[in-house]
């Protein structure tokens, strides 16, 4: 093969590498409803083995997610649903799909019962725990279950975990265990010393787990300060591959978002803060997931549409949703869906990501004061 053979190779080569590289994903957007609630949660509700979009007072029935069914009325407060988050669990252990919520005005940890049936959802208390500004689910002690982890600014850090009977069913009743006194806007978990188990990230430091998660203290490293408006959840993964796990946190009421890079110098951890977008603003929720199906995590997130109604910085700008990929020295972001109202579209405060048509790609649903939406992952073009 001569040298200019050699050449047209190469360049074909290097054509077709940069083509590769500069695929995204295309998403189908779909409209499921004009509603205002911010969480949205996917789950098989009537165990038909095909999942359901279940969001405020309302579930979808899949596949198609045209016909919806009544769950129960939901308070209304001003612009808002009290109702921040939608975390799918079995609370009673009848084998049917349940939900964890709680909201910022009845300050209450509540499950709404799954009837099995097309009567109304019963409301069941589960803790009086302050404001919630949402909720998550993570394995806090290393049980491979869940715990409840409700972010509730200006009140103590605590995790539920659901009492189980000696079958290790779930019993409908939650044990409490207190991690900090006091906690602000903004909550993420996972390992930053690599000791194996999961520590909470907070708004201003970390609190590293103890061997004992129950009983003994976890200790506050106050090794960074993610403002006053960090988002839930705070991503804990080990974005640049060198074996520490970073974080990614936005702002979720003002400008923002950033990765910050963990440093070792000897036993010291110390954290580099890295601008990913400085332009947008309310960050508020964002998920860690593979979505192009390249055995890397992307980044998506996006606005929050109205988050403390006119009160935010940019809350007047174009309402977008996007995924980031990391490239190997920084993340490139790539447009869901951008606009004003009717057109972009927002992340609300709590968003899902499943294969709702088992079509081997990641969807994402959401929800938000600007409409409930399916966008489709039909794969990179």
């Amino acid at each position: 093969m001569n040298r200019t053979m050699l050449f047209f190779f190469a360049v074909c080569i290097m054509s077709s590498f940069s083509f590769q590289k500069d695929k995204t994903i295309k998403f189908r957007k779909q409209m499921i409803a004009a509603e205002s609630a911010e969480s949205v949660g996917v789950f098989d509700v009537n165990g038909d083995h095909i999942l359901d979009i279940v969001s405020g007072s309302y579930w979808y029935e899949g596949p198609l997610y045209l016909k919806r069914h009544f769950i129960g009325q939901i308070e209304r407060v001003s612009e808002y649903y009290d109702d921040f988050s939608t975390i799918p669990f079995d609370v009673n252990g009848d084998g049917k799909i349940d939900f964890i919520t709680g909201g910022w005005f009845g300050k209450t940890l509540r499950w709404r019962e799954n009837p099995g049936n097309n009567e109304e959802w019963k409301l069941h208390d589960i803790a009086q725990t302050g404001n919630i500004e949402t909720t998550r689910s993570w394995d806090v002690d290393g049980d491979g279950l869940d715990e409840i982890v409700p972010n509730t600014p200006g009140s103590p850090l605590i995790y539920y975990s659901i009492k189980r009977d000696k079958n290790n069913k779930a019993t409908g009743e939650f044990a409490i265990t207190q991690v900090a006194e006091k906690q602000g806007h903004g909550l993420g978990f996972g390992d930053i010393n690599g000791d194996g188990r999961g520590d909470f990230i907070v708004a201003d430091g970390w609190l590293q787990a103890p061997a004992d998660r129950e009983h003994a203290p976890w200790i506050h490293h106050a090794d960074f300060d993610l403002g006053s408006d960090a988002s839930v959840p705070v991503i804990v993964a080990d974005v640049n591959h060198d074996g520490l796990n970073d974080l990614i946190a936005g702002h979720g009421h003002s400008y923002g978002l950033n990765w910050y890079e963990q440093k070792r110098e000897g036993d010291k951890i110390k954290f580099v803060r890295h601008i990913i977008d400085s332009v947008h603003s309310q960050y508020h929720t964002m998920a860690w997931e593979d979505m192009d199906n390249d055995g890397q995590m992307e980044l998506v997130t996006g606005k929050r549409f109205r988050g403390h109604n006119d009160g935010d910085a940019g809350c007047n700008d174009p309402i977008e949703l996007c995924y980031f990929k990391w490239n190997g020295t920084s993340f490139k972001k790539n447009i869901i869906s951008n606009g004003p109202l009717g057109i972009g579209k927002g992340t609300g405060l709590y968003f899902s990501i499943a294969d709702l048509h088992n079509t081997g790609k990641k969807d994402i649903i959401v929800a938000g004061k600007d409409g409930l939406y399916v966008f489709f992952n039909e794969g990179l073009k």
